[in-house]
């Protein structure tokens, strides 16, 4: 056996190794792990920052960054060596161990939380901590540690804006996380499982006819498909929630600037404040490969074909007695798809970014709290009659929920004002010829007899005196 094959195994496959591995290997196979997790997060925010701008240019028909390096892709680096100058200030009267702990309260989580999500299918190097069987309660809980970090900011920094600035932030995250649980149940009832692995292994399998699963079409089941729609309305509820949760836009009150001068971080400078956005780029990462863990298939490929290499490349390699380049691109193909769709999800961010306006905050907090919270509460409960008693019934249910929501939504005043109370009360006729504005008084029906009356009074010319 050639030492290449020996060492792929080595790492790959330990039972394969005669007499087993020695315990400095698979420390250092544990080590390269954590690594490769952390890493991946922390060297993807500074091309995420390229990627935002310059598709925000692309989308506002602007060139974007385009000066610092070919096509600006140094421009991030050059901010980041910028806020690493500047000077680091600490305000006084602060309270100085949590004013430096809360930016690192806010990053950490993010990094933590990718230690369990599998980006393989290999029970060696299919995740940081591959196979934790409770991996979704160990996502929770770090995910919710996130919002202490903003608080404190808030509150040790001694400034009344930038503590209520950190409050409206902590309640933003905490109304939105109530909403992303219960999506993320959704899917624990679906699947039967907390652990991250067994939850992609369920919709790493397709639909279709024997003869097109034997040439490798077929249709995912992914969860967002399974029982629809409620997968989907569980999707889409976790996928407003993320945003919610990442302070992005449209609900990005926390950092906007015509609220509360800069919100929580209004008093930090250098690269402090570098931290905080550094944390939110990698929670954008984080919360997109949660999203396609538990929605879209994870590391499976979209067509059964394209997730391994074909069979005659395989005997290619073989007749070459390089086997060991089969497993390892195999190996490689499903981490390919893993991050191809974190990227479609960073797209997402981007795209809503620059198509959706800021919510005012009162908004912000009905969307969560009379929208999302009651519609995933409903859905789960849907989705456990579909669980117990069948499709069929649970579609039936979903239906007649769905109609009565939408009578009650109809008759709601605020729905009324959109549909009765509109300003034009006859339909609008298009004229040849320019008209006075007067004309238009015409149209205007009154319904107050004092002012009908007023109205049909004639109108006195110019420059006449009333003898009344």
């Amino acid at each position: 056996m050639p030492w290449s094959q020996i060492w792929f195994n080595f790492f790959n496959y330990p039972h394969m190794v005669h007499g087993g591995i020695p315990w400095y290997m698979d420390l250092l196979r544990m080590l390269l792990r954590v690594l490769i997790s952390v890493f991946f997060i922390l060297l993807t925010v500074p091309p995420l920052v390229w990627f935002e701008r310059r598709l925000l240019g692309f989308m506002q028909q602007r060139e974007g960054p385009n000066r610092v390096g070919p096509w600006g892709l140094l421009q991030t680096i050059a901010d980041g060596i910028k806020l690493l100058m500047k000077e680091d200030i600490i305000p006084t009267s602060v309270d100085k161990a949590l004013y430096i702990a809360a930016p690192i309260l806010v990053l950490i989580p993010a990094l933590v939380t990718g230690g369990v999500i599998p980006w393989g299918p290999s029970m060696v190097w299919g995740a940081a901590a591959p196979n934790v069987n409770i991996g979704v309660l160990y996502m929770l809980a770090w995910g919710s540690l996130g919002v202490y970090g903003i608080v404190l900011a808030g509150w040790s920094s001694n400034n009344k804006y930038a503590l209520l600035g950190g409050i409206r932030s902590s309640a933003q995250m905490i109304s939105y996380e109530l909403a992303m649980g219960l999506g993320i149940l959704s899917v624990v009832l679906i699947s039967g499982s907390l652990g991250l692995r067994s939850i992609v292994f369920d919709q790493a399998n397709y639909w279709g006819t024997p003869a097109l699963l034997h040439l490798g079409i077929g249709f995912p089941q992914w969860h967002i498909f399974q029982f629809f729609p409620m997968g989907f309305v569980a999707a889409l509820v976790y996928m407003t929630s993320m945003v919610a949760e990442t302070n992005r836009a449209p609900f990005d009150l926390p950092e906007a600037e015509t609220e509360l001068i800069a919100g929580y971080h209004t008093e930090y400078t250098s690269m402090k404040f570098a931290i905080f956005f550094m944390g939110e780029y990698a929670n954008m990462v984080v919360v997109s490969a949660i999203a396609v863990t538990l929605f879209f298939g994870g590391w499976a490929a979209p067509i059964p074909w394209l997730g391994e290499v074909p069979a005659a490349i395989v005997s290619l390699f073989h007749s070459w007695g390089v086997d060991w380049i089969t497993y390892l691109v195999n190996s490689l193909i499903p981490a390919v798809w893993f991050v191809l769709k974190i990227v479609a999800f960073l797209y997402f961010f981007v795209w809503l970014r620059a198509t959706l306006p800021r919510l005012r905050y009162d908004m912000l907090m009905e969307v969560g709290w009379k929208g999302l919270l009651p519609i995933a509460l409903i859905n789960i409960l849907l989705m456990a009659v579909t669980l117990s008693f069948g499709y069929t019934v649970g579609l039936v249910s979903w239906v007649i929920v769905a109609v009565a929501s939408l009578i009650v939504v109809a008759s709601l005043p605020r729905t009324k004002l959109f549909t009765e109370r509109t300003r034009r009360s006859r339909t609008v006729v298009l004229h040849s010829t320019a008209k006075s504005y007067g004309g238009a008084e015409s149209a205007i029906s009154i319904s107050s007899p004092a002012i009908s009356a007023q109205s049909a009074k004639p109108v006195a010319p110019a420059g006449a005196v009333d003898k009344n």
